[in-house]
């Protein structure tokens, strides 16, 4: 029993005696330097492949874009001439009530989006 407790106590021994021998020669006796890269701040911009498809899709799309663009304002058109329409087949008291309602909904609208912008400059500035 003693001599076990012997072997246990030069095995013990030797392991802290070995890792202080390596920890010293790890030790750094010259002083940390920083190490400079010659890296310019302008990083080198990569130029992506972009992938041209054939003219004809090309020319297909932007004609889908032109026709789009023709039928969104046929239809703005026809939406005014309507709402002009309406109101003149009314009596003059209505038709300053319709007027007076379509200015108050567009003032509301203009400070909803007001103040809707300002919450959005707000909560920007807050996570900036």
């Amino acid at each position: 029993m003693n001599c076990l407790s012997i072997k246990r106590i030069i095995l013990f021994s030797l392991i802290i005696s070995f890792s202080a021998v390596i920890c010293n020669a790890q030790a750094f006796d010259k002083p940390v330097t920083k190490l400079t890269r010659n890296v310019s701040k302008n990083k080198v911009k990569q130029k992506k492949d972009r992938y041209y498809g054939p003219k004809s899709v090309k020319r297909t799309q932007k004609k889908q874009a032109a026709n789009d663009r023709k039928l969104r304002k046929d239809y703005e058109g026809f939406v005014k001439s309507n709402q002009k329409r309406s109101i003149e087949i009314q009596t003059p008291e209505v038709k300053e009530r319709m007027k007076q309602n379509i200015k108050n909904a567009d003032a509301s609208y203009k400070a909803k989006k007001k103040h809707n912008s300002y919450r959005t400059k707000q909560a920007g500035k807050k996570y900036r």
